[in-house]
């Protein structure tokens, strides 16, 4: 029988798909709204020491991604003190409030957040950039002053994430999560010429499919680099995205923008998904597959010479992507049935990552 249920730090999650923090897990509402969802635990927004002021518009919807001005929490500290923390424990599944930023102010804060019933700290990086010391000297902070976990959450500018999870474990931090959005970045209206996000100066920061593959490589190596779990987030839309993050280490995954545009359902339609993975596999439990991949990182055979791809006529389709997306003009339906051309086909594997059904492999 597959068993979808981890134990991270000590928390035990229904299943491995958590929320991210942002603007779907605003307030205790929405924290509700996530868990009805079907998320196997919460994290609630970034709090701070004071409200943000949020400008206004701060997201845009970029091709299946979103590009976002977004702060942390624009509710006052006490509003989540008070209730919004305890309308999310009534869902009864494990609470981890995200805090941020510097280690005065996670001093400040993170005893009163603790106090307040939540299960774990997340340690939001964000607006530490790149400064290694400034980041372990929160993790530090958080461990000094409470006794429940403390994830550290990474973002993916630092130049060497595998030096700040190596820093970070050394500072205390029970698990990390990996990785922030990506920036900053533009979006403007051609209409009008003006950005389209009321930041400041216009920019940004890009979540979503479009940042999968550098979270991902951000997991691996830190997945390499550290002992501690680590939590993977960064683009995942759907259960292979979020299978992937766990064969590279990942002991659970976060999503945010995936929420925003298909609504919290999200949630329990990717653990579902993965159900109907695992059974298909013959896994039992996350931890039949978790980091499997790693192994083939460093070893990974390197070729030149190029390599045709099978077609399994099964399972195509005969929809012609294949054919639309090779630039060598190798690829070709006949029939109703993809062939490949040996002599024109230059091995780049495009076909193979199209094919709807996974007719075209190596």
């Amino acid at each position: 029988m597959v068993n979808l249920s981890v134990e991270i730090c000590g928390l035990k999650f229904r299943n491995p798909i958590l929320p991210a923090a942002g603007p779907t897990v605003r307030d205790g509402d929405a924290l509700v709204k996530a868990a009805d969802g079907g998320a196997g635990g919460l994290v609630a927004k970034t709090v701070s020491v004071s409200p943000a002021h949020v400008p206004r518009p701060n997201m845009v919807k970029v091709k299946d991604s979103i590009l976002n001005a977004e702060l942390w929490s624009d509710l006052p500290l006490e509003q989540w003190l008070r209730s919004e923390y305890a309308k999310a424990k009534k869902k009864g599944l494990p609470l981890i409030a995200s805090v941020g930023y510097k280690a005065d102010e996670i001093r400040a804060i993170a005893p009163k957040v603790k106090a307040a019933g939540v299960d774990a700290l997340e340690l939001s990086t964000q607006h530490l950039g790149r400064d290694l010391e400034l980041v372990t000297e929160a993790t530090k902070a958080a461990k000094e002053v409470v006794d429940i976990p403390v994830f550290v959450k990474l973002s993916p500018g630092a130049f060497d994430v595998a030096q700040f999870a190596r820093a970070v474990e050394g500072a205390g931090a029970d698990g990390i999560v990996a990785t922030n959005a990506l920036g900053p970045g533009l979006a403007i209206d051609i209409e009008n010429t003006m950005p389209m996000l009321g930041s400041v100066s216009g920019y940004g920061w890009l979540s979503g499919p479009a940042i999968k593959p550098l979270a991902m490589r951000c997991v691996a190596d830190i997945c390499r680099a550290v002992k501690i779990p680590v939590i993977g987030v960064g683009g995942i839309s759907n259960e292979r995205d979020a299978i992937e993050f766990i064969m590279l280490g990942a002991s659970a995954v976060q999503l945010s923008t995936a929420a925003i545009i298909r609504g919290y359902k999200i949630y329990g339609l990717i653990a579902d998904g993965m159900v109907k993975f695992m059974r298909a596999k013959g896994y039992n439990s996350i931890a039949d597959f978790k980091g499997i991949a790693l192994r083939h990182l460093p070893e990974q055979p390197f070729r030149t010479t190029a390599k045709p791809p099978e077609i399994i006529a099964s399972r195509c389709t005969g929809c012609g992507l294949c054919e639309q997306y090779c630039v060598y003009e190798a690829a070709k339906v006949v029939r109703r049935i993809a062939r490949i051309d040996p002599v024109k086909c230059y091995g780049c594997g495009m076909c193979v990552s199209v094919c709807p059904t996974r007719a075209v492999r190596f």
